[in-house]
């Protein structure tokens, strides 16, 4: 593993959101370019859409098309692999969607292996895991979210070191954040992946910030500092029910580890493409 002062690579889950256009978006940006806008203001962006299905020639062209160059798409693997199959005989068709995805070359990031809550650990499921992970396929990296404490052992975190395979360090429901403090200080891979979830799932306007995470983040933000140190890229996503609006929150975690956000204005100064 080498060591140093890690690359950080922070965004949103995802960045088609009507609800961002006013505040995030210049007033009257079309759907069509708000991924050229998102890509002035964040080197990275989470795909939730592709966990539902392979997307097209046509899809993964387009978004290639529209970010600048060191721009990464991470991308969750199809759920018919980890909710469906349960990791089960999956081989082809997660072949499959790597084909189809690496045409973003480059801008290709990390898969994020989202698992169910309801894959629990047990004598088969563990053999399972392990013959997952054994067959992924090389020259990429590839992230795993637990969703059941159960996981979080020093078992799992020897096979995933095995195959350089980072386990996700989530702010959400299902795990504690000291098990992801314990994580960071031994991760499983050279590269990092975080994922801000939020506790609050009632909140429907993400327009704007709604609470204040302010302690939690600065928690994370000593927390990514430690991390640092001891991998080379952290890739971090932040979803709209952490405060509300997700574009603000990454903008105050790159303010925290010491980077410039691009301001609103400088986006709206852009008006050729709304």
């Amino acid at each position: 593993m080498v060591l140093g002062d890690a690359r950080l690579h922070l965004g949103t889950q995802g960045w088609n959101y009507d609800s961002w256009v006013g505040t995030f978006y210049p007033p009257g940006t079309r759907p069509a370019n708000m991924l050229a806008i998102y890509g002035r203001a964040f080197p990275a962006v989470e795909i939730d859409s592709t966990s539902y299905g392979i997307p097209s020639d046509h899809a993964v062209q387009g978004w290639h098309a529209q970010v600048p160059a060191g721009f990464t798409f991470a991308l969750k693997i199809p759920q018919e692999i980890t909710h469906e199959r349960r990791l089960k005989d999956s081989t082809t068709l997660l072949r499959r969607f790597v084909d189809r995805v690496s045409q973003l070359g480059g801008a290709l990031g990390p898969f994020l292996v989202q698992l169910s809550p309801g894959f629990r650990p047990s004598d088969a499921s563990r053999g399972v895991l392990k013959e997952f992970v054994a067959g992924l396929p090389e020259d990429f990296r590839w992230a795993v979210e637990f969703r059941d404490a159960g996981w979080m052992t020093a078992a799992t975190f020897e096979l995933l070191k095995s195959r350089n395979v980072a386990a996700a360090m989530v702010q959400g429901r299902w795990i504690r954040r000291e098990l992801m403090a314990e994580l960071a200080l031994e991760p499983t891979a050279d590269f990092a992946y975080v994922r801000w979830m939020g506790l609050d799932r009632r909140l429907t306007d993400f327009s704007r910030p709604q609470l204040d995470s302010g302690d939690d983040r600065d928690w994370w933000a000593d927390l990514l500092g430690s991390l640092r140190s001891r991998v080379t890229d952290v890739w971090g996503f932040f979803s709209n029910y952490y405060e509300g609006h997700a574009p603000h929150s990454a903008r105050e975690m790159q303010r925290l580890m010491g980077e410039v956000p691009v301001p609103p204005e400088d986006l709206r100064e852009q008006g050729e493409l709304f």
